[in-house]
């Protein structure tokens, strides 16, 4: 049964067979960039997906899409160094972008991709949501805090998506999930569904994958 929480943000068994449908169809690598001047046509909408390095996220976006492979997950932090563009059905993209925070790369390197990043937030005409991960065993850190001020700035709507919820005792998520609703909703440009989800048992993606599916036109 559908519970009143879930409905007011749109989630229902309907939506929830749909962005299964969507994100478990067809899906396919569609582009790496690696340069603004080099970014495959803005036509269809597009679904980012940021966080610190090492956060899951390439592990979170091979389970919305049931894919071992598809996104690069790697233990290294910082592996990510380019913009990844996958292709779902010709109908929605979602794009992995470089993690933010330690990253094994030299300084220059790293504040390549940075730049690469935060200009292709304020540009990008089809960019319709972005998914900030956060750790769920931590909670935000000062660098997530920094990108929703960039967000925020950039006025480019964003939802908080906590990861690794397998690995969190039941009481430290809950006071985790609180916590991190209540910060978000100091930024304008926060949307206010927090979802706390789990690559390996599969928790919240039922749930992320319906309210990501509203954005398919």
């Amino acid at each position: 049964m559908d519970s009143p929480a879930d409905i007011m943000f749109g989630i229902t068994s309907e939506t929830k067979e749909l962005g299964r449908k969507l994100f478990q169809g067809e899906a396919t690598f569609l582009w790496e960039a690696k340069a603004l001047d080099n970014l495959p046509p803005a036509d269809l909408p597009e679904i980012a997906f940021a966080g610190r390095s090492n956060v899951g996220k390439s592990s979170l976006i091979n389970a919305l899409l049931g894919r071992k492979g598809l996104a690069r997950a790697s233990n290294t932090p910082g592996r990510t160094q380019s913009l990844i563009f996958f292709d779902l059905a010709n109908r929605l993209r979602i794009v992995d972008l470089p993690g933010y925070g330690y990253a094994r790369a030299s300084k220059s390197k790293i504040k390549d991709w940075t730049d690469l990043t935060r200009d292709f937030l304020r540009g990008r005409s089809k960019l319709s949501r972005l998914c900030l991960l956060v750790d769920g065993r931590h909670g935000l850190k000062p660098s997530d805090h920094e990108m929703m001020k960039l967000l925020d700035e950039a006025a480019l709507s964003f939802q908080v998506v906590l990861t690794k919820r397998d690995k969190v005792k039941a009481e430290a998520a809950e006071a985790t999930h609180k916590a991190t609703i209540s910060a978000a909703s100091k930024y304008r440009a926060a949307h206010p569904w927090v979802v706390f989800t789990s690559s390996e048992k599969g928790d919240g993606l039922p749930e992320l994958r319906a309210h990501l599916s509203a954005f398919v036109e």
